[in-house]
Order: C-alpha cells, then sequence, then structure tokens
C-alpha cells in the first residue's frame, strides 16, 4: 500500500467490459472525481478527466473516432494518453499542437469489469482490482447484477454481510424468524472483517432447496475487504459451493452503484436453475434497496447517531476502517481484534 492511503487509494469498477464500446465515451463519477472512459485505437480502455483543456466541455458528450477521444465543442482530440493530437482550428501542420496531456488514470480491465485508480498522484498502484472467487473456474456459473442505492457505501456494505435483517426485509425468501441461536467469530485485521458462524445449517428460506436440499453443516463465511468489497460464501460440500460478491461504487452523494456477481457450482443443475437464481437474486436486492433508501432519508435527517449491542459488532468493526480511510489513515494499523459473538433469529 501507497504511503498515503485514503478512499482514493484503491481500484474501483467504473464500467462493465460490455458497457464500454469502441463507439462512444462514457461519463462516470466516483468519489466526486469526473471521469470520461473510452477505447483507444487498439481498444485498451483509457480513464481521463472529463474535461477538455480547451474551453472545459465535457469529453463525455463528444465522439470516439479512429480511437481518438474528440471534444463536441470544438474538436479537440485526445488519444488514449490524454495527449492533444488534433486543434481543427489550427494549422493542419499540427506544429501549435504542443505539449498539451489532459490528466489520466491508470486502469485496468479484469473478469468483465474496467477498474479505474483514483490515487493518480501516488505513483504507481502497489495493489490490484479485486480477484472475484470462482470467477471463471470450471464447474462455476456465474450471474451479474447491477444495481442502485440511495444510500452510502458503507450502509451498503454493512447491510450484505448482516443477517439479522434477513429474517424482517427478506421473510420467507432468504430466513424466517426461529429464535434460532447463532454463534460467530469475527476478526478485523489488515483493513479486513471475517465473520465465521459456527454453527448453521438451514435456515435459508426460498434458497433451501437449492442452497442445502440435504441439510448439511454449512461453512459460512462473510468477509469485508477495504474499502468497499464484500463477499458472502456458503460451503455445504462437493458441488454446492455459493459466493456473494458485491463492490459498492460511491457515485454521489448517498448514491451508491453495487456490482453484485453471484458465482457457484452446484454441478450439472448449475446452469439450468440460472433464472431462477438470477430472479430471486435481484428480488432480495430489490427488498434491500427499499431498506436502504429508508435508512438513507432518515440518516441524512438525523444523522449517524447508532446505538449498538453485540450483535452490531461487525457494522462497528467495518465502520472503523471506512472512518480510517476518511481520515486519511491505514485501517493497517488498526489493532487486531477479535470476538465470538452470539445472537438468535
Amino acid at each position: 500500500m501507497n504511503s498515503t492511503v485514503n478512499l482514493n487509494s484503491f481500484w474501483y469498477i467504473a464500467a462493465t467490459s460490455q458497457q464500454l464500446t469502441a463507439k462512444k465515451p462514457l461519463a462516470v463519477t466516483i468519489l466526486g472525481v469526473r471521469l470520461v472512459l473510452f477505447r483507444d485505437a487498439v481498444g485498451t480502455a483509457v480513464a481521463l478527466e472529463d474535461r477538455c483543456l480547451h474551453r472545459n466541455a465535457k469529453l463525455s458528450q463528444g465522439d470516439v473516432c479512429k480511437g481518438h477521444l474528440v471534444c463536441p465543442y470544438h474538436g479537440w482530440g485526445y488519444d488514449g494518453k490524454g495527449r492533444v493530437q488534433d486543434i481543427p482550428a489550427t494549422s493542419p501542420d499540427k506544429k501549435s499542437l504542443g505539449e498539451r496531456v489532459l490528466a489520466s488514470y491508470p486502469v485496468q480491465e479484469k473478469q468483465g469489469y474496467v477498474y479505474v485508480y483514483l490515487a493518480r498522484d501516488q505513483g504507481a498502484p502497489a495493489t490490484q482490482p479485486f480477484d472475484i472467487p470462482k470467477y471463471g473456474v470450471k464447474g462455476y456459473h456465474h450471474i451479474r447484477l447491477i444495481n442502485e442505492f440511495d444510500n452510502t457505501v458503507t450502509n451498503c456494505a454493512e447491510n450484505f454481510v448482516d443477517i439479522p435483517h434477513t429474517v424482517f426485509v427478506h421473510p420467507g425468501i432468504f430466513r424466517v424468524r426461529q429464535n434460532q441461536k447463532f454463534t460467530a467469530k469475527i476478526v478485523r485485521q489488515d483493513g479486513t472483517v471475517v465473520v465465521k458462524y459456527l454453527n448453521e445449517s438451514g435456515n435459508l428460506g426460498f434458497f433451501s432447496w437449492f442452497l442445502n436440499p440435504h441439510q448439511r453443516e454449512i461453512i459460512h463465511v462473510d468477509r469485508f475487504l477495504m474499502p468497499n468489497i464484500t463477499s458472502v460464501e456458503y460451503d455445504m460440500g462437493p458441488q454446492r459451493h455459493f459466493f456473494i460478491t458485491s463492490q459498492s461504487i460511491p457515485i454521489g452523494e448517498n448514491k451508491t452503484l453495487v456490482y453484485t456477481d453471484l458465482t457457484y457450482n452446484y454441478g450439472i443443475v448449475s446452469r439450468m436453475v440460472a433464472p431462477v437464481v438470477r430472479n430471486q437474486a435481484q428480488t432480495i436486492i430489490d427488498q434491500d434497496k427499499i431498506i436502504l433508501r429508508n435508512q438513507g432519508e432518515n440518516l441524512q435527517f438525523f444523522g449517524e447517531s447508532f446505538q449498538n449491542t453485540s450483535s452490531d459488532l461487525i457494522h462497528v468493526y467495518i465502520e472503523s476502517i471506512r472512518h480510517a480511510l476518511e481520515q486519511g489513515e491505514d485501517p493497517k494499523n488498526l489493532p487486531y481484534k477479535e470476538k465470538e459473538i452470539e445472537f438468535w433469529i
């Protein structure tokens, strides 16, 4: 990790590979940084500041011509390095172009996503974009969902690894209230929060028929990885493996774009049940969008004043990591924490 660590010091999804075509630029805002994405002459994804050096027009409303980004105002053209390659109003010999270069950002294209690294002034990134568990691995099927939430990254991430809410927000679809005792071991270390559930075997609602039809003991591990990633893993034996990975992107005030990847191995039925899995997953996400909008609207009025119990320790640890980043501090310097908690659902 770079010496200066803050929320900009990470890779963020800016688009899917499919969204970024060779024909049109794409406007993206992440953490208040306005970017324009396009593909250069060889098809490589590029991210520049979304402004023309000439009169500050939005380049994202221009065109891509032969791999150059063309401003809609006076036609200035930029290559994949942000260098001005064309000023139509000047002499055709291009002697007046000079060394005009627009700010560019490191980009990586991986697993169907276009990632952008925002801390361009800190030198080369010391990290790599997140590896989606089992993506592309033989035997695993993959589903991708994209949704916008009216709440912050922190509150979205907490929701995605929160069990107690499921019986109230997703009754029947994903767990029902049974007054069942859960035990979990929670560890905060090096900017991550890892939660291992110790006695789970059922109560998965509608998904029980698919996730764990034989009621085997479930190896259930939830993870938060700074600054914005959650990964939920259910392992119920051979060909009974399911991951839910969510990457939450801050696109505006109390606006978060969440890219959700479902990767699972359920043998020969994996592909056949994909439409049902997609539909049920989207139903659950839609219910979360409603409750997070509910919370988000009230947070704007009342502020973030929370009262926690021992069952909220996951949230407390995630918030400590996010708060450190917001203060420009490295969460890896936070002390190691390990705690076992009990709660009922």
